[in-house]
């Protein structure tokens, strides 16, 4: 006991002196990776509160019902302070942090499947294209019942996936439900390098594009940029108009949104941001150049579209360049800049607030549509739905057809003009 006081005494210690690590900062929702600063400044901790740490930590430790290992404990006191600041900021341990970076890439070594959580069940959205699980035969609306033999977790969707993912070459066996079956179909898929596609794009009717962006990643600019050539190589010519689904897109990499916004823009503010540090306060412009030539854009939201979803549908309508159609976006307004620490370990810290280009900060409020919508269970854009079937995307069809048939000088003022469909109205 008295070795055990001693080390509690010296981690007492080195709380007042403080913790000072150095970090590098890469941006989920900001700006790109900059080189560090260096090591940080030491911060002066009161030696009260720094006394109840080490007295707290020392009474778990002896009284608690079953022994409980330090390391644990000092990892989830770091949690829960990060994580006390706002729903935003976390602390990520290994794990956490090689999912973000999978995010923000857009690559990872798995088996290729697009699940949800639905009705307390994981659920096959779709396989993607060329993957090991399409090949398999995997089909959507498959529910994933075991995992190498072991029940699926359905509290947590992120624990499937995290088990399905694993050393690219390794095998992975899926128990798999589907209608008719009363006992798990065993699918044993062998994992292999998955590029993760953000952006993808179908060709509604001659003249009238829709293009659909799951997440922002770091390939999401590039991504756009060939599904606006592979429309107008199959229109034959330029469109007429595009609708940009950005329905439950939760975010991503702030330049992956700017660009995406920049691609319809002329010029003019995209977003600003401002924050304690000179590094979390800037500002972002378009380049001139509209890939759509001034062409309609509507852009379809709801309350799942957040943070970089919100920067790209804030200035699209703040420019007066596309009508905005669904719900209320989400409301997070907030820049997280994850930083690097030991042990391959990071932050997710809140850096600054974003504002619109009219400069209104959407946190908390969200952004209202054009023309709002009743929701519609049966639009389900994130789950692979086609087109024609979904009554979001229709609507959206049909106003980008009434835009069309207006002089073409009516572009940028069209979303001050009272829409021809009544607002709140679905239409099939």
């Amino acid at each position: 006991m008295a070795r055990r006081i001693h080390s509690l005494a010296l981690l007492g210690a080195g709380i007042v002196v403080g913790f000072a690590l150095g970090a590098t900062r890469g941006v989920f929702a900001g700006r790109a990776a900059e080189p560090a600063p260096g090591p940080a400044t030491a911060p002066e901790v009161p030696w009260q509160d720094a006394h109840l740490f080490v007295e707290v930590l020392e009474r778990v430790e002896r009284d608690y019902v079953n022994p409980v290992d330090d390391h644990q404990l000092l990892q989830a006191a770091i949690r829960g302070m990060v994580s006390s600041l706002d729903p935003y900021s976390a602390y990520l341990d290994v794990e956490e942090y090689d999912e973000i970076k999978i995010s923000s890439s857009g690559e990872y070594s798995g088996v290729g499947i697009e699940l949800s959580m639905e009705d307390g069940q994981v659920v096959v959205v779709a396989p993607l294209d060329g993957s090991p699980a399409a090949l398999a035969g995997i089909r959507p609306g498959d529910i994933i019942a075991t995992i190498d033999g072991v029940a699926v977790n359905t509290a947590t969707l992120a624990d499937a996936i995290a088990r399905m993912r694993g050393k690219e070459g390794s095998s992975v066996r899926l128990g798999i439900m589907r209608e008719g079956s009363t006992e798990p179909v065993q699918y044993t898929l062998k994992r292999t390098r998955v590029e993760l596609t953000s952006v993808k794009s179908e060709l509604l009717e001659p003249g009238f594009g829709l293009v659909r962006i799951a997440q922002f990643s770091e390939n999401t600019g590039a991504e756009l940029a060939k599904a606006l050539a592979a429309l107008k190589q199959q229109n034959n010519g330029p469109l007429k108009g595009l609708l940009l689904d950005l329905r439950n897109n939760p975010g991503g990499v702030l330049e992956a949104a700017v660009a995406v916004a920049d691609d319809f823009l002329d010029g003019g503010l995209i977003v600003s941001a401002k924050g304690r540090t000179p590094e979390s306060k800037f500002e972002m412009s378009a380049t001139p150049g509209d890939e759509l030539g001034g062409a309609p854009l509507v852009v379809l939201v709801n309350g799942g579209s957040a943070s970089a979803a919100e920067i790209v549908a804030g200035a699209l309508k703040d420019h007066h360049r596309a009508i905005l159609m669904g719900r209320t976006t989400f409301g997070k307004g907030s820049v997280q800049t994850v930083m690097p620490l030991s042990g391959d370990r990071a932050i997710k810290l809140t850096t600054s607030l974003y504002y619109t280009p009219s400069g209104v900060s959407i946190n908390h409020r969200g952004i209202a549509p054009d023309i709002e919508l009743e929701r519609d269970f049966r639009a389900t854009a994130p789950n692979g739905t086609p087109a024609a079937r979904d009554p979001e995307v229709q609507r959206g069809l049909k106003e980008l057809e009434a835009r069309a048939r207006e002089p073409r000088g009516g572009a940028v003022s069209a979303a001050l003009r009272p829409s021809p469909h009544p607002a709140g109205t679905t239409e099939h």
